[in-house]
């Protein structure tokens, strides 16, 4: 099985430019999940060959939500009525103190979840703590352990992979230029220790486990600065893989020539035991 997550920063412009198709052409994933695509169902107004679309919308247009990309063929042998949209009520009760301030994670269609029969596939975009930290509080006291309790509910019943742009670097080979961002959104010590707590929760980073200590292996560039053409760069888009299936980790890349989007794609590819 190849799955495959993208932070497109625009479903629609991805497909404007043809960067999908060219994508899902050449890698032929079974499932892509999909964040950032800023639109709405209703706002559908193409086809992605071979392929379902299956959409967790945030309530603000031109915002935030997550998708899924699921290969036709696939789609007989998994209940499409499975896809979760929300967190739990006991989860979401979580953030229910911070909703005035930041607004709901459901509401920003962060979460969206499929059973795939032997594991739940999640698709997750995690909320940028932002430049002025303003959203730190949110991100390491509710966010972080909040979406690690859901995964933990749900790896109840059966082992769980998720994958998407979690907004952290977690150790300095992840970033181009460590020193200088120590303490800055998406290197702070707070984002790092989240981070930390899903592999010690029992979940493996699928790609340092295939590559090992691979340096200069970034999935997001900054606009400026020509940072993309240089390779300045972070690694903060990540397969997280249940430690139950850890084992059957086969293959997992960066398609960092990918473009398209200020993120690339990632991939994970599991053996034949794991579908």
């Amino acid at each position: 099985m190849k799955l495959a997550s993208w932070n497109v920063n625009g479903l629609r412009a991805v497909m404007r430019k043809g960067s999908l198709i060219e994508f899902l052409d050449r890698y032929q994933p079974d499932v892509l999940n999909l964040q950032e695509i800023k639109m709405k169902p209703e706002q559908v107004d193409f086809e992605i060959p071979g392929y379902q679309l299956v959409m967790n919308s945030a309530e603000r247009a031109g915002y935030s939500g997550t998708a899924m990309v699921v290969k036709n063929d696939l789609i007989k042998s998994v209940d499409m009525a499975t896809v979760r949209r929300n967190l739990p009520a006991e989860i979401e009760a979580d953030f229910n103190l911070a909703a005035d301030e930041f607004g709901s994670p459901n509401n920003e269609g962060r979460v969206l979840a499929l059973d795939m029969n032997d594991f739940y596939l999640v698709s997750v975009y995690t909320p940028n703590s932002k430049g002025d930290l303003s959203r730190l509080k949110l991100r390491y006291e509710m966010w972080d352990p909040g979406f690690l309790s859901y995964m933990n509910m749900l790896r109840a019943y059966k082992p769980v992979i998720f994958s998407g742009d979690l907004n952290v670097a977690y150790k300095e080979i992840d970033l181009a230029n460590p020193k200088a961002n120590v303490g800055k959104h998406g290197f702070t010590d707070e984002e790092r220790r989240g981070f930390h707590n899903f592999l010690v929760s029992g979940f493996t980073d699928s790609f340092r486990k295939v590559k090992g200590d691979l340096p200069e292996q970034y999935t997001w560039w900054s606009p400026w600065g020509h940072s993309r053409e240089r390779n300045v760069g972070w690694r903060i888009d990540y397969f997280m893989v249940d430690d139950r299936l850890a084992n059957h980790i086969k293959g997992a890349e960066i398609f960092a020539e990918q473009m398209g989007s200020d993120h690339c794609p990632i991939g994970l590819e599991l053996d034949s035991e794991a579908k």
